[in-house]
Parts: C-alpha cells; structure tokens; sequence
C-alpha cells in the first residue's frame, strides 16, 4: 500500500513538474514539398516530433497529431502515423523520433501570393522507465508558403457544362415528378391568355433561380468556416430531412384530392386565382430545385467539382447558369407560348397522370423516411410517422369544410381544429434529439461482404496488394440507390468481386462524416456517388463517373490478375 501511494505521488510531481516547464519539450520542426505551388493543386506536410532522452510518445490521435488554424483555401487530408512498436500495455510506442504526414490541398480560390500558415503540433510524453505520461501539449509552429496562379482553366467549358448539367437535372427521377406536374398545370391554362402561360412560366424560373442563389450563398458562407461542403449537404441536416419529406407527403394528399385549395369568394376567384397561380408557380420552382439536389450525372459533377473550389464571384455565376438550365424548357415557352399547345389537350389521361404523380412523390416520402430512420433512429421515425398522420388529418379537415359553400364560423373553426392537430402531435411526437446510437446505417442495411468504411483497414489492404473497391453513397441520394440496385448490388457483380477477391467497403455519407468529406474532395468530387478502386500494383485509384454500368465494373476487374 505504502508503494503505491509512493508511485502516486511520484506520477503527480511528475505531472507537476511537466506543468512548470521542467520536462524538456520535444523538439518539432515543419517541411512542405513543394514550398511554391500552384493554386487548385497540393503538397506534403511533414511534422517531425524529436524526444528528449528518456522519453516517448504513444501513439494516440486524439493527443498526437498536427492541424492548419482555420485559413480559407487551405485544408489537411488524413494524417499518416508511423508505425511505432506494440508494447505489452496493449499501446504503440514511438521512441526517440517520429514524422507525421498530411496532403496540403490549395483551393483554386486561393490568391497569388506568400502565405504563413500557423499549423499546431499536439503531443504527450512519456517516460520509457516508469510509463508514466505527462499532460499533454502542443506548440504553434509557421509554415511558409508561396501560391502562384492556378494553371488556366477552360472556365467556358464549365461554364457551359454548368448549363447543360442544370438541364440534365429536370430529367433525373428527383425532378420529373415535379416537371410533370408544371407540364400538367401548362396543359390546364393552353385554353388560357398567352400572358399567363408567360408570366407563370417566369415566376416558376424564377423560382428556381432564386433557389439556387440561395444554395450559393449558403456553400459559400461555409466555406468560409473552413467546413468541407458538398452538393446534397442540406440533407444531412435532420431538420431539413423532416420539412421535405412532409412536404412530399402534403404535396402527394393534395393529388389525391384529400384537400383543394379554392377562392372563398365567388366574385374574387378570378384575381385570387391568378395570385395563388404566381405563387404557386414559384414555390413549385424552389420545389424542383430542393429535390433535384441529391441527384447528379457526369456533366453536373464536373461543373459543381469545378464550381466548389472557386472564389464566391464563380460560384455565383456557376448556380446562376446552373438555374438558368434547369430552367430553360420554362424559360423558352414563357418565351413562345404556342410550344404549349402542342401538348396534348386536357381529358382524362390527366387525372390518370396526377394519380401517378402522387404516387412518386408519396414514394420519395416514403425515401425520405429511410434518410430519417439513419439520422434519427427508429423511435424518432415512428414518432415522425405519427406526425405524418395527424398533417393527414388536418388537411382532410381544411379540404372537407374550408371551401367556398361552407359557413364562414364553421369554416374558420375547422381551420383551428386542423392547425391544433398538426401543432399539439407535432410537439408530443417530434423529437430531433433522439439518441443516434441506434443508428444502422447504410452499411449495416446491406448484407454479404460489404463492410463499413475503414480508412486504416483500406490502407492495410493496399499494403497487402488486396483489391479494394469503395462505395461513397448516401440513403438521400436517387443516384447512388439507382446504380446499387442496377449494378453494384446485382448478382453477377457480386460473384465477380468475389471471383477477384475484391474487398469491398461502402462510405456512408447520409449524415456528415469529415473523414469521408476529405476523402470524396481528395478524388475530385464535391458529393456522392463516388466510386473508387484500388488494384493491386497501381499507386493512382481508378474513379468510375457518376453513373456507371456494369461494363464499367467487368473492364476494371479484367485488369486485376488471377
């Protein structure tokens, strides 16, 4: 008892003494390669550790590693450990020096000129006799840079993929219910004056446009922060999840006919009507843009990759042009207003229509759900799902009696009721705290010999000249559940990875995970889908576009020797 009160107290001064300056600091120095470069490109950082005689550091991360104070343009990758010796207490030591390594990336938007980063390196020491570690610490070091301007790059090209990717957009299955129903709404008002097909054709483009202005902003206020922001970002946010997915769900009701929204005055219903057909054509233009954020395609993701890593100034120009396309088919008939009667005239293959439109979007709803079940757990989605129901209610309620033949006093004491319901379940079922521990994820949801994302597991595999092919998705991504159902997780792909011995990982991305931000800017992308191979003899992945075929996958694995 007396030795170990003696070691104690020994172990305390010892950590006094570590406090009060006695225990010599390590000595750390700072090297980059290349010291000049070139913005949009990227060096190495090597912080070197020297320890003073007698002591050592464990190899822990959370004590033991180096990172950049927050400089826009400026951000790390994954540090590399050395390897260090496994001691008995079940730690790796690292005796006498060590070296830590990170990529340097340099955005594009980064300024010519000579910059000093203050870079902090944080350590712990140990004493090799005892074993005893002393609180940790950490000293600032500067690191001097020099920035020469980006090699010039085809911004015309980008400019017009940017275009073409914006149009693309309205032919991905996240718009085309949206798409389908302002063709509907175009269909209805053929019989109608040119100048409202027009005008409801400039607010629905407006409203795109200001959504995508919105978007700007907002990436560009993050970047500022230092955040790694990619395209899809806002559906990692819990919150935004549960507004969209009861908007679906409100949305679906009323092409059901559940409720209907109508002009209470007779003599009024022309002007009102002509009022809610402008604000309805802008929200439908906000609408499209929110839904056609977790889709890509290969033109797309280039512009955005291009867009991400620009100065504030481009990325505006880039969204402007991205609206400017996805808005385009509206833009030209607000334009030439004939083009619309050469849609099929009204009947009843319309209601036939809104019926299946109602149908797709319940079906993203019912995605959306999937997306809420990773964040929140299974309690908050069951709790959500109550909710969902009494919004039902209540917009039966408001389509049953707010109508224009119905008593002003009956009608505005349903509107209550409705409103009540929504409100009183909301507050007593929506939780958005909900412990995530639950939380399956993507990768626990698919079977067989998928594995979830291991960054160490992945590099040991490489060392071991292991295949290794990775999945980046995300449940609120339409095109990373596409390819999966059509290719990745198809049989004869699955018995060809295993015929190959590829070993197989999924990223997943539903909610915001760093390592794997860096990870997906680290192979040019800005969002999922990525999909990354690592062959056996080949330093460089192999980075399959956005949407991929199975011939993609058969001409890979071919290069991979039996």
């Amino acid at each position: 008892m007396k030795n170990k009160r003696c070691l104690s107290l020994l172990a305390l001064l010892m950590i006094a003494a570590a406090t009060m300056g006695i225990v010599p600091p390590p000595e750390i120095s700072i090297d980059i390669e290349p010291a000049i470069i070139e913005a949009g490109s990227e060096a190495e950082i090597s912080v070197r550790f020297v320890y003073p005689e007698g002591m050592h550091q464990i190899l822990q991360e959370d004590f033991f590693f180096f990172e950049i104070i927050t400089k826009q343009g400026f951000r790390l990758g994954e540090i590399e450990y050395p390897e260090g010796k496994l001691e008995d207490d079940g730690f790796i030591h690292l005796y006498d020096e060590s070296t830590l390594q990170a990529t340097l990336y340099v955005d594009r938007s980064v300024d010519e000129g000579e910059y000093e980063l203050s870079v902090i390196a944080a350590y712990q020491l140990c004493y090799n006799d005892t074993g005893t570690c002393v609180m940790p610490d950490e000293e600032e070091l500067l690191l001097p840079i020099t920035v020469l301007p980006g090699s010039s790059e085809p911004i015309l090209m980008y400019l017009l993929f940017a275009l073409i990717g914006g149009f693309i957009l309205n032919l991905t299955p996240c718009v085309l219910p949206v798409l389908s129903l302002r063709a509907f709404s175009l269909i209805n008002q053929s019989q109608s004056d040119r100048k409202k097909i027009t005008v409801n054709s400039l607010v629905y483009s407006a409203g795109v446009l200001f959504s995508f202005l919105v978007l700007a902003v907002i990436i560009i206020l993050l970047k500022t922060t230092g955040q790694l922001v990619g395209w899809g970002f806002q559906f990692q946010n819990p919150a935004f999840v549960l507004v969209m997915t009861s908007i679906l769900f409100v949305f679906s009701l009323s092409l059901f006919d559940v409720f209907t929204i109508t002009a209470p005055d007779p003599s009024m219903a022309g002007k009102l009507s002509r009022k809610e057909g402008v604000a309805g054509a802008f929200f439908m233009g906000i609408f499209a843009v929110l839904l056609g954020t977790p889709c890509t395609a290969p033109i797309l993701g280039a512009a955005l990759t291009f867009a991400f890593a620009q100065p504030a100034s481009t990325i505006i120009l880039m969204f402007t042009l991205l609206g400017i396309g996805m808005a385009l088919p509206f833009i030209i008939i607000a334009f030439k207003p004939n083009f619309v009667k050469k849609l099929p005239k009204p009947g009843e293959w319309m209601n036939v229509l809104k019926e299946i439109m109602g149908f797709l979007l319940l079906f993203w709803a019912v995605k959306m759900l999937q997306v809420l079940q990773l964040q929140i757990g299974g309690r908050g989605l069951i709790s959500f799902i109550f909710f969902l129901l009494a919004l039902a209610l209540s917009f039966r309620i408001i389509g049953r009696y707010v109508r224009p033949d119905v008593p002003f006093k009956k009608k505005f004491f349903a509107l209550i009721v409705a409103v009540l319901i929504a409100i009183l379940v909301g507050m007593n079922t929506i939780n958005l705290s909900v412990d995530r521990a639950g939380n399956e994820g993507v990768s626990d949801m698919i079977k067989g010999r998928w594995q979830e994302f291991s960054p160490e597991k992945i590099a040991q595999l490489r060392e071991e000249e292991v295949p290794v092919f990775i999945d980046f998705t995300a449940a609120w991504c339409t095109t990373c559940y596409t390819n999966e159902i059509t290719v990745l997780f198809a049989n004869d792909i699955q018995d060809a990875f295993e015929e190959k011995g590829v070993e197989l990982f999924i990223a997943d991305f539903t909610s915001y995970d760093e390592v794997i931000a860096e990870w997906i800017q680290k192979f040019g992308r800005v969002g999922v889908p990525v999909y990354v191979f690592y062959l056996p003899g080949e330093d460089d992945p192999v980075v399959l576009p956005e949407i991929i075929t199975k011939r993609m996958i058969f001409d890979v694995l071919e290069r991979i020797e039996d």
